[in-house]
């Protein structure tokens, strides 16, 4: 699995970065749980909140939108797109 995390001010991209994780072992959904991390660590990141609506535009889209409110900590950015790439 290859996803793609994007950092957002306003409309100005401010870090891309991609991760490959694969674990033929686990779930689907825990795979993603652990690119997602691995995603944030390496743009030195909090992990944002998985609410409901992430899983709704994870489904339809293969990718979805953190806000700034997603997260337990203060960050610098206004979004973070999580993404899933084929």
């Amino acid at each position: 699995m290859r996803v793609e995390g994007r950092l957002f001010r306003e409309s100005v991209i401010l870090a891309v970065e991609f991760v490959e994780y694969s674990n033929d072992s686990l779930r689907f959904s825990k795979e993603l749980e652990n690119s997602l991390i691995l995603l944030c660590r390496k743009l030195d990141i909090p992990v944002p909140m998985w609410l409901e609506k992430n899983t709704q535009e994870f489904a339809a889209f293969k990718q979805t939108i953190f806000f700034s409110e997603q997260f337990s900590q203060e960050v610098k950015f206004d979004r973070f797109q999580f993404k899933l790439c084929e």
